[in-house]
């Protein structure tokens, strides 16, 4: 019998939002890894540059391409160039985000439509524009990075525009996923815990916050580098081919307490 390698991206072109730091870089080269050509989208060309470098020495290739999932037009942009240049997308990963802290009564209609314009509206966007490009080709793998705030509220970390946001991209995953299913495109999410990236270090590293993970989270510390890739490399390979709509969270235990 023939072995057959169920996580291999090879001769598979994915699209990684946010790609610039933190998880969007890490889940791309994860992906990379795997041996799929990579195209990655963020609003600071500079360090697209620069990851884009690192990614090509995984042997695969990659393209840069500066895009604000709130402006449309760089979003069809973005999808015209990925496609002119690799000819499909099979894989995405909607990673693009931002997140305004503060409590609700505070909170200002600016930073509500900001934060909703950028977690939400962006990854429909780019869900709708990459999409049709799966649809022309029948295929497609779509993973949305939620999150666990996206599941539950939380008491010590006000930000209620960032929670309907990321629940909204849950809905958002389950509407496509039944919607494009037809078409050979699972659409999943991935809802992280506590990871420290250049967007959170400045609030985790804190002396309160690390006592209250200690409190909530079950195991205990925040989540490593690489700890996200085995879920997004497994949702945008064939091992997954028959999971569709699920929402999982990686988060040592946060959501099951």
């Amino acid at each position: 019998m023939q072995k057959r390698d169920l996580f291999s991206l090879k001769g598979r072109v994915a699209v990684v939002t946010g790609a610039s730091s933190g998880l969007g870089v890490q889940m791309a080269k994860a992906l990379a890894a795997q041996g799929a050509d990579i195209v990655i989208l963020a609003r600071r060309k500079e360090k697209l540059e620069k990851v884009a470098e690192e990614i090509r020495q995984f042997g695969v290739r990659c393209l840069p391409i500066e895009c604000d999932v709130t402006k449309i037009e760089m979003v069809r942009k973005a999808a015209e160039l990925a496609e002119k240049e690799f000819g499909k997308v099979d894989i995405l990963i909607n990673n693009a985000g931002s997140g305004g802290i503060a409590p609700a009564e505070e909170t200002s209609d600016e930073m509500w439509s900001n934060t909703i314009n950028v977690d939400l509206s962006g990854v429909f966007m780019v869900a709708r524009e990459f999409g049709k490009i799966m649809i022309k080709n029948k295929y497609g793998r779509i993973i949305n990075i939620s999150s666990i705030y996206g599941m539950v509220g939380n008491m010590a970390h006000p930000s209620a525009a960032y929670h309907a946001a990321k629940g909204g991209v849950i809905n958002l995953t389950r509407a496509l996923a039944a919607e494009w299913a037809k078409y050979g495109i699972t659409v999943n999410a991935i809802c992280p815990g506590y990871f420290v990236t250049e967007l959170t270090e400045d609030v985790l590293n804190t002396e309160y916050f690390t006592n209250y993970m200690k409190s909530t989270v079950p195991m205990g510390r925040y989540g490593k580098e690489g700890e996200l890739d085995s879920t997004a490399v497994y949702l945008a390979s064939d091992a997954s081919s028959y999971v569709t709509g699920a929402v999982i969270p990686v988060d040592g235990g946060y959501t099951c307490v």
